[in-house]
């Protein structure tokens, strides 16, 4: 069953006072392009989340993103208050030297290198379990939506898919009334000619004539193709590249009567068929 490159999901993990957030989000795109965003005191472990989620995202722009809502987790900030002294006496006798008034020094000193400290508290072994477990819920939630949505795709393929097969079917209901008229026209137009002819060679060379005309093969790889399609479907790796390449044989064969048919009627069931075959391609792209 195939499965959607777009996707999303959401699991909330709790531990003591704490609510972790994480998002696991993706859209199309030809190879894995994952980004994060990470609470800076959880980043220590974003190799291993990178990796976690890259291996179920396989192939898109995804985005892992891990937040929590309380404050209970923002860093506390100190003053080192020595070195904050040493600032403060420096620039107030600089300032005394100079004459100059000294009501701003405190807020100058607290800009000063060193002087204000943060610290996070040490996570917890707990803490750690809980993020991951919330990740993999997350990533749970995010497999179940790429599935819907491949789903939906699959049945609109299906779709467009029995569409082509139709115009096919009666695309074979002209083509034999096309090579009669074919030979109609053209054994018409010799007569017209009112010449002696070699009814041998004639016969010969309308039979090369038609062959250059003959989409039997093509109508035979073309519904083929439309079987393989549904085949690739129902596989259980990934899918999207191969039923691309499918894609291109289809167009390959459509082209083909289309470009063969000589036929007024045909090739406009070819202009449907084209059309069908465009959004089955714009829906592969997104497509795992």
């Amino acid at each position: 069953m195939i499965r959607s490159m777009t996707g999303f999901g959401k699991a909330v993990g709790e531990y003591q006072d704490k609510k972790i957030n994480v998002e696991v989000r993706s859209l199309n795109s030809k190879q894995l392009d994952l980004n994060t965003r990470i609470s800076g005191h959880y980043r220590e472990n974003e190799h291993s989340y990178r990796s976690l989620v890259g291996k179920a995202v396989i192939r898109g722009k995804s985005e892992l993103s891990i937040y929590t809502e309380n404050n209970a987790d923002l860093p506390k900030a100190t003053i080192n208050v020595d070195l904050a002294k040493n600032y403060y006496d420096d620039l107030k006798s600089f300032a005394d030297s100079i004459n100059e008034n000294k009501t701003s020094l405190l807020s100058q000193v607290l800009r000063m290198p060193d002087v204000m400290k943060t610290s996070h508290p040490e996570i917890e072994t707990g803490e750690w379990d809980t993020v991951s477990k919330t990740i993999e819920n997350a990533i749970v939630k995010f497999n179940e939506f790429r599935i819907q949505e491949g789903e939906k795709l699959g049945n609109d393929f299906k779709m467009r898919l029995q569409t082509i097969l139709n115009l096919l079917s009666k695309i074979e209901g002209l083509d034999n009334d096309r090579i009669n008229k074919v030979k109609v026209k053209l054994t018409a137009n010799l007569d017209s000619l009112k010449i002696e002819v070699d009814q041998n060679r004639f016969e010969q060379e309308l039979i090369y004539y038609i062959e250059k005309y003959d989409i039997t093969e093509e109508k035979v790889r073309l519904r083929a193709h439309c079987e393989y399609f549904i085949e690739t479907m129902n596989e259980k790796d990934a899918q999207g590249k191969k039923l691309g390449f499918i894609g291109q044989e289809m167009g390959r064969e459509i082209n083909t009567i289309g470009s063969k048919a000589n036929h007024s009627e045909i090739q406009k069931l070819v202009v449907q068929m084209k059309n069908e075959l465009e959004k089955i391609k714009e829906q592969v792209l997104n497509v795992l």
